[in-house]
């Protein structure tokens, strides 16, 4: 919005200045006229009195005579000497640093009254506001003064927040989602919702305020939940054994639409498509879409006669409005038409004209606007964020922004350029915000919520040894780790272990129980196109098998490509075992998953992209591992700008756990300063491990799938 500010401050600008150069041409046009007159009867005057004093008779030459002989004389004279015109480019230029000059004076004279005999005065206007809704009490000094002031009138800012009511929104914390809420104006503090050991995440408001309904995977799999917020009774609201998830309710509050992923027979599950069920579960769930592509991401209008959705029924995410009064999915209106980009999370406005949605656009996550009645006009965008929640009064929009970990929910006024302000800012990633009208409960705010989890923290890492001097630590032993070099750090190896047997427990099998690679020794080059300041020396990296997205007949592994800023990430789904494909663990995937294999099929422009999407979504059920990664530490890495054609430089395999530290310093954690000089640029060494416990856990181990091009006939 900032932006768009110094845009049209520039155009009024350029504007102001072209209406001065304008006059000023005008000016010195009639400047030079005047001139040529002035001079023109000087020289009249001159010759009138040369030709007199000539002839003796100056007095009596007729006006009609003096005439004649000055035009003979100019005609004579242009003849003779060419007309010189000023180049108007000297003349503009000559405008501007008149009015530059002038600009200038005048900002001088401002600066020096303000800060001059100015000063002392205070400005009126609202204190300034800070997260949670707070107000900061400003002390300012006066000092006398001779004469009365004229104390300036402040400006009204619209307030984004200023329709107040209560917002909802789900944050990660040690591995689970929870809901929270903040009623804006009633306690600076967010207030907890939910405190169970599972995921409770996707929150929504009822249309009076007064219920939310959310999913869970509180009782074993993906169902829907309603909660009375003023008691905190919570009631099961779906029992099926698939994925249920996204509510969203019916303006009159007696139905609930949502994306359910459901098994129509025993041995086939249908896709993930929009359902309708009563809120007080009073009846059978209702299927409204039905293509094979995936629809979710359920939005229901004002008026109650359409649902807004997410579709890849084109390959690629689109937002299409279906009518509810005829649910004809080829009848319904497809309102965005981006192919390279993937629309997300839509929210109609209260007046029912407008849906918000978000999209990731050259790797910025980006919240827009679009009227309902015009779909083939171009989107307005809002601001950098995601998952985009009205205001009740749909005069401003609350989207969640991220910085590393954390988040914040921002405020933006509809219509109001560059104005913002702090809503909410969390320690940990917070999602899915949605507002009302209502004010939370007054026994809710004064109990504070629900207590902080009581679950302990996912790991702790025990160290072993440490030194005052580099090397400060040793490296530890992967016990019951399959891997070229089974070490990592001793600032490190626990959290690992503590990854694995939480991948254990979410995926159903030992993912993590064979690497492909661990510590690097420093007698191992770098791959190829890779920095030799990889992590993998420093113990604080692993690497899976690489060919894992090749399986057959399914690939256990489902990559998808992320764009951030000027990076390529790829977000790594694990498959659960086909035993387990009954809505246990996981869920359906929503993305479409890149094709790897597509570099070698002959199509150019995949050789030439390093891939393409495939086709269609897998079917079946699968988990986020680079989100359970995160939650123990462990980031994934970009890919080197080289992945295109270098696939050892795609790295989606690659995940490392660097605690805000530079490569430098990890490697002292290893080394002395003497021994990383060496390696950069002389012989090799290895790092001292720490001594293998007597005792070793063995945790069983599944076999990995041959790639394609390592199989033999």
């Amino acid at each position: 919005m900032l932006v768009r500010t110094f845009r049209l401050t520039d155009k009024l600008s350029n504007a102001f200045l072209r209406l001065l150069v304008w006059s000023s041409e005008i000016l010195l046009i009639q400047a030079y006229r005047l001139r040529l007159a002035l001079v023109s009867s000087l020289e009249a005057l001159w010759f009138t009195l040369t030709q007199a004093f000539q002839s003796g008779q100056v007095f009596y030459q007729s006006s009609e005579e003096r005439r004649q002989a000055l035009m003979a004389r100019r005609t004579a004279e242009s003849s003779a000497r060419p007309a010189i015109r000023e180049d108007p480019l000297k003349t503009q230029n000559r405008a501007l640093s008149m009015f530059t000059v002038g600009l200038m004076a005048a900002l001088l004279v401002m600066v020096l009254w303000f800060t001059g005999a100015g000063q002392n005065n205070q400005f009126s206007g609202q204190p300034p506001r800070v997260a949670g809704g707070s107000l900061l009490s400003l002390q300012t000094k006066t000092g006398p003064t001779s004469f009365p002031t004229i104390i300036p009138t402040g400006t009204p800012i619209p307030d984004p927040l200023q329709s107040g009511g209560s917002i909802v929104y789900t944050m990660r914390e040690r591995g689970h989602d929870n809901l929270w809420a903040l009623g804006i104006g009633q306690s600076n503090a967010p207030i907890r919702l939910t405190n169970t050991p599972a995921d409770d995440r996707d929150p929504v408001w009822s249309p009076d305020g007064s219920r939310i309904a959310f999913a869970s995977h509180r009782d074993g799999n993906w169902e829907l939940y309603v909660m009375e917020v003023a008691t905190g009774n919570t009631s099961r609201l779906t029992y099926d054994l698939g994925y249920e998830g996204a509510p969203t309710w019916s303006p009159d509050g007696k139905y609930i639409a949502y994306e359910g992923y459901e098994k129509t027979d025993a041995d086939k599950q249908t896709n993930l498509d929009i359902h309708i069920i009563a809120a007080d579960g009073s009846s059978n769930p209702i299927r409204v879409t039905y293509n094979a592509a995936p629809d979710f991401s359920p939005a229901w209008s004002p008026d109650g006669r359409r649902i807004a959705y997410v579709s890849l029924r084109d390959n690629n995410q689109e937002i299409y409005i279906i009518s509810l009064e005829r649910p004809v999915e080829d009848e319904a209106v497809r309102l965005t038409n981006t192919p390279t980009i993937d629309e997300d999370h839509p929210v109609w406005s209260p007046d029912g004209q407008t849906i918000a949605y978000s999209a990731r656009v050259n790797g910025l996550d980006l919240v827009f606007t679009k009227l309902v009645a015009q779909p083939q006009a171009d989107p307005v965008t809002i601001g950098q964020g995601r998952e985009p929640a009205w205001s009740p009064n749909g005069s401003s929009l609350l989207y969640a922004v991220d910085n590393g970990p954390s988040t914040t929910f921002v405020g933006g006024q509809i219509g109001t350029v560059g104005v913002t302000a702090l809503a909410i800012s969390v320690a940990a990633r917070a999602s899915h915000p949605n507002w009302t009208s209502t004010l939370l409960p007054n026994s809710l705010v004064q109990s504070g919520g629900l207590s902080a989890a009581q679950a302990p923290p996912l790991y702790k890492e025990e160290i072993h040894f440490e030194s005052p001097n580099p090397p400060y630590n040793r490296v530890a032993v992967l016990a019951g780790i399959t891997a070229p070099n089974a070490f990592l750090s001793d600032k490190v190896d626990d959290s690992f272990v503590a990854l694995r047997q939480d991948t254990v427990k979410e995926v159903g099998f030992d993912f993590l129980g064979k690497l492909q690679d661990a510590l690097w020794g420093t007698d191992r080059p770098p791959e190829p196109g890779q920095s030799r300041q990889s992590w993998h020396y420093a113990g604080r990296s692993i690497d899976f098998d690489k060919f894992l997205v090749f399986g057959d007949p399914v690939p256990p592994v489902e990559v998808v490509r992320e764009d951030v800023g000027v990076n390529t990430y790829w977000r790594v789904y694990i498959r659960v075992p086909e035993e387990l494909q009954g809505g246990q663990l996981g869920e359906p995937l929503k993305r479409l998953p890149w094709d790897f294999a597509s570099r070698s099929s002959g199509d150019p422009q995949s050789f030439e992209n390093g891939g393409r999407n495939k086709a269609v979504v897998p079917s079946g059920y699968y988990v986020d591992f680079t989100q359970l990664a995160e939650d123990f530490g462990w980031t994934r890495v970009p890919a080197e700008r080289t992945w295109r054609s270098v696939y050892s430089s795609i790295l989606y395999w690659e995940y490392d756990k660097r605690d805000n530290m530079s490569w430098n310093d990890a490697m002292l954690q290893l080394y002395t300063k003497d021994q990383i000089e060496s390696f950069l640029s002389g012989p090799a060494f290895a790092p001292t491990p720490r001594p293998q416990p007597s005792e070793t856990a063995v945790v069983p181990k599944t076999a990995t799938p041959i790639p394609p091009d390592a199989k033999t006939p």
